[in-house]
């Protein structure tokens, strides 16, 4: 004998309801007009509006203002065809909280109305709104400390510039005066004033080139494009590794920081070139790709193997640097292949 409420169980229109009424899903079925036509008790103990309340007013009405454009803009292209998946937006209850849901949306065209699941994800889109606040007031942190370290370096550049270099020049030039109006000098002495000309303009020079090296002053006032062409140019008169500079970009979109980093980047790989390498021949390219703003350093020296390296020095500086304008840094090397790194920016 067959039991009734088996014959029951497996009945569609009885599974339907079942599920409707009794998952903590929140469930609705909603027309073209906009106004809710079923909701399910989840939604009703939510929102805390009661049923008649809910179907009272526009759906819009419960939706957080500043997502209700998005909301019904994918609400439109959802009577298009187009199913909602994955789409998160918020609403707002009668007691006033905001809460998070998660839908899943499909428009049944015959009926005329959208059937719709959604999840309430407040707790954690609360944690992920919280972690999302500390990497912004890390990342401030990390940027106002960048900008000090910057800041200082300026400083004791200026101080090299404008104060030991010019100490050391007005040496130089009493050494000069010295060797010109003492002509009853003996050779040997002579000789000394001599070495210790040559020595002060070497000292003005090396002054100057880490006055540079630490700031260089020209990238505020002549552009990244500039400061690099005579970076390298001075890079391989001083190493004696050529080094080439290109460049196909639009640098006027760059913001100060960008620019600071980048040179930053370049000049610590042309370092590591200078210290690790063997090179003979260096590259630096700046070119828009695509979408992308990128930075090249190449050089032909003995390479390494990128996995094998300790997560410091100059390529963990590199990363940093990277990192902190959300570009994405690539090293592409290999014993005996030279090394390759290269900076992408996302326009």
């Amino acid at each position: 004998m067959n039991n009734p409420e088996s014959e029951n169980l497996k009945e569609p229109g009885f599974k339907l309801s079942t599920f409707f009424e009794m998952t903590p899903d929140l469930v609705c079925v909603a027309g073209r007009d906009g106004y809710f036509k079923k909701v399910n008790r989840a939604v009703i103990e939510k929102f805390g509006y009661t049923e008649k309340e809910l179907m009272s007013r526009p759906i819009s009405f419960f939706m957080h203002p500043e997502d209700r454009e998005l909301t019904l803009h994918r609400r439109g292209e959802l009577l298009s065809g187009k199913a909602l998946t994955n789409f998160q937006n918020r609403y707002v209850t009668k007691k006033g909280t905001v809460i998070w849901l998660h839908w899943t949306s499909i428009y049944l065209e015959d009926s005329e109305v959208v059937f719709a699941i959604a999840k309430d994800i407040t707790e954690r889109k609360q944690i992920e709104l919280d972690i999302e606040e500390k990497y912004k007031k890390f990342k401030s942190l990390a940027s106002h400390f960048k900008t000090t370290m910057e800041e200082d370096r300026k400083f004791l550049a200026k101080e090299l510039h404008e104060e030991l270099a010019q100490l050391a020049s007005v040496l130089k030039m009493d050494i000069e005066w010295v060797k010109n109006h003492s002509p009853e000098l003996s050779p040997p002495s002579m000789d000394r004033i001599e070495h210790a000309a040559v020595i002060s303009q070497m000292l003005i020079t090396t002054i100057r080139r880490l006055s540079f090296y630490i700031s260089p002053n020209m990238l505020g006032h002549l552009g990244l494009t500039a400061t690099l062409e005579w970076y390298c140019r001075e890079f391989t008169i001083l190493t004696g590794i050529a080094c080439r500079f290109e460049s196909t970009y639009d640098e006027t979109k760059l913001t100060e920081e960008i620019r600071i980093d980048l040179f930053r980047i370049c000049q610590e790989a042309l370092t590591n070139t200078l210290n690790h390498s063997q090179a003979s021949h260096a590259t630096v390219k700046v070119e828009d790709v695509a979408n992308h703003l990128q930075l090249t350093v190449t050089d032909d020296g003995c390479g390494f193997e990128p996995g094998k390296q300790k997560k410091k020095g100059g390529l963990m500086r590199m990363r940093e640097r990277a990192s902190s304008i959300n570009a994405r840094l690539a090293i592409d090397s290999g014993v005996g292949k030279g090394t390759t790194i290269t900076v992408t920016i996302d326009r």
